[in-house]
């Protein structure tokens, strides 16, 4: 009787135990990883044209089989355009949810906020929009950034200053920790052609009247203005200009406008306007990989997500696919083995190849990716590349 008793307890003991190893817990549901983005507030156009990217990623992930034999599943939170909502997303992904990695968080300011929760927490994220070069330079070895620095940005446009004819440049910036390290970047390139900053000003994410720094501006005598806020913002601030009669050359920073939106709403104030992109969806044969890119622009359209929304919407994809490929160099969905994997992975994205390089304090390294940077025109209401690029 009691040998029965010893082996229905050890049976007992054995069931209870088996759940608890690792890998066949991980077995039996889906890989969850988190995604922030700002899908409501003043940003949220471009929120949601990354999580439309970044669920392409995934159905395209899945459809190839999963990750480590598993189904990749999204969680995603909203970050209403406000830097406090997007590091409360954060905490609830990670607490809540338990994802063991992060792609987010649209701005700068909202990326910034974040990252406390990063370090708090040990989880790994992919940043796939903001600039500010203190996102990588603080010390946080949790944070891998697939987007350029305003600093590349403006280095990638330095050279083209000169066949622009820039002599004398404003700036007009979102105040957000984007738009005043924008303003900075490129204000270093101007000094280092030993070309002239004219009057520099700034607005409210929110503002929809900037006709008070249009007009100082207008005093500056310069012949450019380097813009930098969220297309929406652009959209008005174009309007605006053509109503004063402003005449100067517009070239628009970060990455974040979409010129097909723009000549939609902005019409003829959007003429002849430049914009610093990551991706040409009207040339998918230009981009690093033609067949990927002109792959991504077929499954948006088939989709029927507006054609003006490619311009954000590759992020989503490159931000998922950097974090899969990590997952599967991991070889498990574990925060600490995803971002040693970070380190190694090596993938083709649509904006160009994702490989990290370290950025910031010796020992507490942030992952930065120098990715492919583009200019484009708006020529005869449509994007075009400019007569210095296309002689490339």
């Amino acid at each position: 009787m009691w040998i029965r008793r010893y082996v229905g307890v050890l049976l007992c003991g054995l069931l209870l135990v088996v759940p608890a190893v690792p890998g066949r817990a991980q077995q039996a549901g889906p890989i969850k990883v988190g995604v922030i983005q700002p899908l409501s507030g003043s940003v949220a156009a471009s929120g949601n044209y990354v999580r439309m990217g970044a669920e392409i990623a995934r159905d395209w992930i899945n459809a190839r089989g999963g990750v480590l034999g598993q189904r990749l599943e999204l969680a995603i939170e909203d970050n209403k355009s406000d830097p406090k909502e997007a590091a409360s997303a954060a905490e609830k992904l990670i607490v809540r949810d338990k994802v063991p990695a992060i792609m987010g968080a649209w701005g700068s300011s909202m990326t910034l906020a974040v990252m406390p929760k990063l370090e708090e927490y040990g989880v790994p994220m992919v940043v796939e929009t903001s600039s500010a070069s203190s996102i990588t330079t603080k010390g946080n070895p949790w944070v891998f950034r697939i987007s350029p620095t305003s600093e590349m940005e403006a280095l990638g446009l330095e050279k083209y200053l000169g066949s622009l004819e820039v002599k004398k440049a404003d700036f007009l910036a979102v105040n957000t920790d984007w738009g005043r390290g924008a303003v900075k970047a490129f204000g270093d390139a101007l000094q280092r052609r030993g070309l002239q900053a004219g009057g520099t000003d700034f607005m409210d994410q929110a503002a929809t009247d900037m006709s008070a720094q249009l007009t100082k501006i207008r005093a500056t005598g310069a012949d450019t203005l380097f813009l930098t806020t969220s297309v929406e913002q652009i959209t008005l601030v174009l309007k605006q200009a053509q109503e004063q009669r402003l005449a100067r050359r517009v070239i628009s920073t970060g990455g974040s406008s979409s010129p097909d939106q723009l000549v939609k709403q902005a019409g003829a104030a959007a003429e002849g306007t430049y914009h610093i992109l990551f991706f040409l969806p009207w040339f998918p044969e230009a981009m690093p990989d033609g067949r990927l890119a002109k792959a991504f622009v077929d499954e948006w359209k088939k989709r029927g997500h507006p054609f003006e929304g490619l311009t954000e919407g590759f992020r989503g994809h490159d931000g998922i696919a950097t974090l899969a490929e990590a997952i599967r160099v991991a070889g498990k969905a574990e925060p600490q083995a995803i971002r040693e994997a970070l380190w190694k992975v090596s993938l083709m994205g649509v904006n160009g190849p994702i490989k990290f390089e370290k950025e910031g304090p010796a020992g507490k390294e942030s992952g930065q990716n120098r990715p492919s940077i583009f200019v484009v025109q708006i020529k005869g209401g449509k994007a075009a590349l400019p007569d210095f690029m296309a002689k490339r």
